[in-house]
């Protein structure tokens, strides 16, 4: 031997050979214990499955039910409007049944133009409530929310201005429902 192995082989540890009933236990412990570790990832998989699967079912039920939601709720949208509405209706119906009463007609005439002027006011004031409001007549014309039919010649009204209104104008919060039909001053 030369002097360089010697000098390996002095400097590398020598490696006992384990018997080989020692190497088919380890390797027999590490497969349990990898078996082991794969069974509890299989069970940790079932488990996370079993948990998507009920909150997958979850979602679909609170989805199911905003769409019911959603759909009631469309479905009497009006609901609030249409209770304001009733105390109108019996209004009119209060002035239906005393025009059939038998009475002095000047004393009928009276009554009824003061039920007719208060349910008048209460049918506004119901429209209000909910947003819908007229269109005002003593603004300078706009074309968004009035519709000149005419104009005409004005010494008191300056041009641009409404001088009179045939039909009332009604907008819902910002958004016209109906144009006022009115003549407008040159």
């Amino acid at each position: 031997m030369s002097t360089q192995e010697e000098e390996l082989k002095n400097k590398v540890p020598e490696v006992e050979e384990l018997p080989l009933d020692t190497k088919s236990d380890e390797a027999e412990a590490e497969a349990e214990a990898v078996a082991n570790e794969f069974d509890l990832l299989q069970e940790e998989l079932t488990q996370l499955k079993e948990k998507y699967a009920r909150v997958h079912a979850d979602f679909e039920n609170i989805k199911k039910r905003l769409e019911r939601e959603k759909y009631t709720a469309v479905e009497y949208a009006n609901e609030k409007f249409a209770k304001d509405m009733i105390p109108v209706m019996d209004s009119l119906q209060g002035a239906m049944n005393s025009a059939k009463m038998d009475t002095n007609p000047e004393d009928l005439f009276a009554k009824l133009k003061e039920g007719i002027e208060l349910t008048h006011k209460q049918l506004l004031n119901s429209l209000e409530k909910h947003g819908v409001t007229m269109v005002a007549h003593d603004e300078p014309f706009d074309p968004n929310i009035h519709n000149a039919i005419q104009s005409v010649e004005s010494d008191t009204v300056e041009s641009g201005q409404i001088v009179q209104t045939f039909q009332t104008g009604y907008k819902y919060k910002e958004r016209p429902l109906r144009e006022a039909m009115v003549v407008v001053a040159n």
